[in-house]
């Protein structure tokens, strides 16, 4: 029993003397990973700091860009309203025919549906210049018409401020604009446009079926890149290309870059 106690004792002490080198190398590991999360957090906020950098790099490219090259501004019409002019000749209009035409004036057909549009023929968005500009309600009809206007008449067309000129030259630059940006950002688009699609819009005359489904992916990658910069939902509409455009570039929009 003496022999077996004192073989104890000796196991005993290896084994504290093994605890003993555990607990340092416990200690030593756990040192270790303090020395590691504050590597951890200062790599952290370095590189918080560089996103940041970027995105204040990227902010000012893009205003740069849009305020050089691609502006983008809410253009006012001075045309006055027809039915405005003739409530005011026939003083015998009735309230109720007032408010009809009024919210006839909100309405626009398009696509084989009535649209509702509170903006229709009070203001158009520009791009590269007041000259340029879509319609506020995203209806391009007008280019359809040319289209088919085109195909039953001969000869030129010499009529310089045709619409369908200003509309396919808008799209063309909004798509190059959001080629650029999409660079810009490191966003990629969930619609690919290549150059050919870049100058579709600007080429031989497009088929309303080519001319909808290029306008829709164009819409579609503008909202992908409001998306990715949190730009405010209320303010969106997926009809809208310039107008979507002009929020997503505004310096207002604070997350722009990120």
């Amino acid at each position: 029993d003496t022999e077996g106690l004192l073989r104890i004792k000796e196991e005993n002490q290896k084994h504290y003397r093994r605890a003993q080198r555990h607990q340092e190398k416990k200690e030593k590991i756990q040192r270790h990973n303090r020395k590691l999360g504050d590597l951890v957090e200062k790599k952290t906020y370095d590189l918080k700091t560089q996103y940041e950098h970027l995105a204040n790099l990227r902010r000012a490219h893009i205003l740069e860009l849009t305020s050089v090259i691609f502006p983008i501004e809410e253009v006012k019409t001075s045309m006055r309203d027809p039915a405005d002019v003739s409530s005011e000749s026939d003083s015998a209009m009735t309230s109720s025919t007032v408010s009809k035409l009024a919210e006839a004036r909100r309405t626009t057909y398009l696509s084989g549906r009535w649209v509702c549009d509170d903006h229709n023929g009070d203001t158009s968005i520009s791009i590269t210049g007041p000259w340029i500009t879509l319609p506020n309600n995203g209806d391009y009809s007008a280019y359809y018409s040319w289209v088919e206007e085109k195909k039953t008449t001969q000869g030129p067309d010499m009529e310089h401020n045709n619409p369908a000129h200003t509309i396919s030259a808008a799209l063309c630059y909004a798509t190059q604009l959001v080629n650029t940006l999409s660079l810009i950002l490191d966003v990629n688009l969930p619609k690919k446009l290549c150059n050919r699609q870049v100058n579709e819009f600007c080429g031989e005359n497009l088929s309303r079926h080519r001319f909808t489904r290029a306008v829709k992916k164009l819409n579609a990658n503008i909202l992908h890149l409001c998306f990715s910069q949190h730009v405010n939902l209320d303010l969106l509409h997926p009809l809208h290309t310039l107008r979507n455009l002009m929020y997503l570039v505004s310096p207002d929009t604070e997350n722009l870059g990120r």
